[in-house]
């Protein structure tokens, strides 16, 4: 009998998984310090929004959204009011579906 056919069939990870997985929240904020002062607002503003960004790339990622073309404005809205951000703009869900695209 061949070795293959003694092993028995891998457990279903993430990606195989038939019913989502629930997201993990942080069980204590990251402490924030203060950004530096004298630049310009927009570089507040990026600076803000590629955070924002990332955190809901990461969210997204970790509920089983690994392709751009899953990560619509709705599902990107979803998930950032299920771990508690304010809904992000369309540029926003831009940004979110680049990093996701560029970490591959």
């Amino acid at each position: 009998m061949p070795a293959a056919a003694l092993t028995s069939k891998p457990l279903p990870t993430q990606s195989t998984a038939r019913r989502p997985v629930l997201l993990d929240r942080p069980y204590a904020p990251v402490e924030k310090c203060p950004l530096p002062p004298g630049r310009p607002r927009e570089w507040y503003v990026t600076h803000n929004r590629r955070l924002k960004a990332m955190r809901l790339a990461i969210a997204l990622l970790d509920s089983g959204v690994h392709v751009p073309n899953q990560a619509r404005n709705e599902t990107i809205r979803s998930t950032a009011e299920l771990i508690g951000v304010h809904p992000p703009s369309d540029t926003t869900c831009h940004m979110v579906r680049a990093l996701m695209r560029y970490s591959r």
